[in-house]
């Protein structure tokens, strides 16, 4: 099968015989051209799907960068937390230090108000991890509590040396009043004949104040036989006071009392001849002449 074209030009109409093959061609355009606008679309869709993956890459990526942002925040809020927790633990510090070092006159020795000294080699430009940066300020805190527990028992110390002294026994049970019967043998003032008297009487006015002669812990108050209305009080290392034949009681069992304080008002209860306080020192449960502690000075 064959075509004839006649084609009309200026030497007249040429005939022009096209044979098999060229009947083909329109078919071979009409192919290459869907063939190219198919790939031109599977193209274009390629480049929009990348399109999107971007889009969609930088959406979590933003996102990422927000929850960055936010744990950020949320570390140095914890940062600050931390750093307002130093702060006021060694504001305290500094104060008890302060303290501790003046009522053991040690001013010139420890001065808590002045920055601390230090020094060394430093390498800037380091990169500092802020987890471990907070780790280290943890360690810090942790530090700090245990000076700050160290210088509470130093205080305690402190503190105990000056109760050691109003636990010292020393002066009068009395504040007014008169020496009446000293420790030891004497003519026992109900039947006459001799006896051990095993304290000091103090005698004075109905109704007079009685005092602790040094601080510690009331371990009996109330009326025991032959001292009538009685006080005891425990002072520790063994040693104890009495006082008895008291008209009142002002204190009760269990109180801690100080140096000075006033625990009964005298009377003349139980075996008694007048108004008086029956004072006794007793170490270790024996009864002991409390003279010495009478008129030693005070600690």
């Amino acid at each position: 099968m064959s075509v004839t074209v006649f084609i009309q030009g200026k030497k007249g109409v040429q005939r022009l015989h096209l044979g098999k093959r060229w009947l083909f061609l329109p078919a071979l355009m009409l192919v290459g051209i869907t063939s190219f606008y198919h790939y031109n679309n599977e193209r274009f869709a390629d480049q929009q799907a990348n399109m999107d993956s971007v889009k969609a890459l930088r959406n979590v990526q933003k996102q990422q960068v927000l929850e960055l942002k936010h744990a950020t925040e949320s570390q140095l809020s914890l940062l600050v937390t931390h750093v307002a927790r130093l702060q006021a633990k060694m504001t305290r510090l500094e104060a008890l230090g302060q303290q501790v070092a003046k009522q053991n006159k040690l001013d010139d020795q420890f001065d808590f108000s002045s920055e601390v000294g230090v020094g060394g080699v430093s390498e800037l430009g380091d990169n500092i991890e802020l987890d471990s940066l907070i780790s280290d300020m943890d360690k810090l805190a942790n530090h700090l509590d245990y000076n700050q527990t160290q210088l509470s028992v130093l205080e305690t110390v402190v503190s105990n040396l000056h109760i050691d002294k109003e636990r010292y026994i020393s002066g009068r049970p009395i504040k007014k009043g008169w020496l009446s019967s000293p420790f030891g043998l004497r003519n026992d003032p109900f039947t006459g004949r001799r006896a051990m008297h095993k304290g000091i009487d103090f005698a004075g006015s109905e109704g007079e104040a009685v005092v602790a002669t040094a601080a510690g812990v009331v371990t009996w108050s109330g009326s025991m036989f032959g001292y009538g209305n009685l006080v005891e009080i425990d002072h520790g290392n063994g040693l104890k006071t009495r006082y008895g034949h008291n008209e009142s009681l002002t204190v009760n069992v269990g109180d801690v009392v100080t140096k000075g304080q006033r625990i009964a008002n005298m009377g003349s209860t139980g075996r008694s001849t007048g108004p008086h306080v029956h004072y006794e020192v007793l170490r270790n449960g024996k009864q002991i002449d409390p003279q010495k502690y009478v008129y030693r000075k005070a600690g």
